[in-house]
């Protein structure tokens, strides 16, 4: 039998990963450390646990760059999106999931594979030299152990950036005297997807009251270490949004556009602020866009100002916590194996993709080229034409690496569109389909190569 590919890391990257080794018949070794060693954001033990959002974000594959990043993981025959499909809650366009239910499904799924071993245990250091085809997916919260370990072999500092967690709240402490369900601009096929979002409405007094508790409540301060780290712009703690400026929040998260409150439909609400479903029974509500650094008794004191959640029950407070990933256009080949030690390929937010999906579509690139490796056969990458392709060449070298920063899947990292696609497509969505339907024919050519 083929020698086992060793996989280090549990989350979307890893299991995604193990996932695509086993469907080419080569074994598995997954190691999670947890519950031996626990981190700062994940609650459970189980695999694939969504941490910082329960949403996979649009599900839109004609005209979204990461709706088409699900349609080719998903035609790629992708055990997250499969589960995500299965777990889905009512989100408008977005493809929001029960995630207990999720990550309770891919870890069942995995413990019944005959071809993967799951392994409790924390990797201190670099994999054993015997280990010839290994990925590490350990994602923004590597162990400092085996973080340390990586760098030392580089001679790379790893980059930081600090990410934060939104609070849940339970829906039956939501006042509906004055929230309202309903998506922006009624978006949905369904009854359920148009009515996903519970909205809290504010008039421009609540409003600057909010940011007035928002800047002046006590934070999560950082150790010396710590403080030079940057955020990440895609999950920017809400305080941080206000202290640029009084109206950025309401140009983001709490943006009134696209809703009428039933409650007094005839006033226009200054601001908004939304909270998406949790959980399939709907018994949980998270606050889209408020990770927060705020201590938690500030987070409960300034979070029951906003209307509606004047008696609201908290089932997790928001957090705060330090990540870390490769700046990988140095140190990685075009198939994410380290250059340095080319046995070692790497997956997940720990090359410096964004977001669940991407570090799941990672995963299924990674689990793919050392399966081949396994078998003798040359990994070929994806087209960058396509959504995995376009992260992948990102990450591997058509990045900068002196300004490398954590990317999500955009039409920005496509190669242009040539002029004979692009003539008689006037305006943004009809490029995005172009973009899209160019994507979806490379995207099937590469899962099926001519012989």
């Amino acid at each position: 039998m083929t020698d086992p590919i060793h996989i280090i890391g549990g989350g979307m990257a890893g299991c995604e990963a193990a996932w695509q080794v086993t469907r080419a018949g080569v074994p598995v070794i997954l190691y999670e450390m947890r519950p031996v060693r626990e981190t700062h954001a994940h609650q459970t033990d189980g695999l694939a646990e969504l941490v910082c959002s329960n949403s996979f974000r649009s599900d839109d594959h004609e005209t979204n760059a990461v709706g088409l990043l699900h349609e080719e993981m998903r035609r790629a025959g992708s055990l997250i999106l499969g589960m995500a499909d299965q777990h889905a809650l009512p989100a408008g366009g977005a493809l929001a999931l029960d995630r207990d239910g999720f990550s309770a499904a891919v870890t069942a799924a995995l413990e019944a594979e005959p071809l993967v071993t799951i392994r409790r245990e924390e990797l201190t250091g670099l994999p054993p030299k015997e280990w010839t085809n290994v990925i590490i997916a350990t994602g923004p919260l590597t162990s400092e152990p085996l973080a340390q370990a990586i760098g030392n072999l580089t001679g790379t500092e790893s980059l930081a950036f600090f990410d934060a967690i939104a609070p849940i709240i339970h829906a039956d402490s939501i006042d509906m005297s004055k929230a309202w369900y309903q998506s922006r601009y009624d978006k949905g096929d369904t009854e359920a997807e148009r009515t996903a979002y519970l909205n809290c409405p504010m008039d421009k007094v609540q409003y600057e009251g909010f940011i007035d508790a928002l800047l002046d409540a006590p934070k999560t301060e950082f150790k010396d270490w710590e403080k030079d780290t940057p955020y990440f712009e895609g999950c920017l703690p809400v305080e941080v949004m206000a202290e640029r400026g009084r109206e950025t929040l309401r140009w983001g998260p709490m943006k009134p556009v696209g809703l009428t409150n039933p409650h007094n439909p005839d006033v226009k609400a200054h601001a908004v602020v939304q909270l998406r479903r949790e959980n399939a029974l709907g018994t949980l509500f998270n606050l889209v866009g408020f990770q927060t650094k705020m201590k938690h008794g500030a987070q409960v004191d300034v979070l029951r100002t906003i209307p509606g959640l004047k008696n609201a029950e908290f089932a997790r407070l928001g957090g705060i916590h330090r990540n870390t990933f490769l700046n990988s256009p140095d140190l990685l080949d075009d198939t994410m194996r380290l250059k340095a030690d080319p046995r070692l390929r790497f997956a997940g937010q720990i090359t410096g993709v964004e977001g669940y999906v991407e570090s799941a579509a990672m995963g299924l690139l990674a689990g793919r080229f050392a399966a081949a490796d396994a078998q003798g056969e040359k990994p070929v990458a994806p087209p960058p034409d396509t959504s995995h392709g376009a992260l992948l060449n990102h990450i591997t070298g058509g990045a900068e690496a002196t300004l490398f920063q954590p990317m999500n899947a955009n039409f920005g990292l496509f190669p242009p569109l040539n002029d004979d696609i692009r003539k008689g497509r006037k305006g943004k969505r009809e490029r995005a389909r172009a973009y899209t339907e160019r994507a979806k024919m490379s995207w099937h050519g590469w899962l099926n190569p001519v012989q």
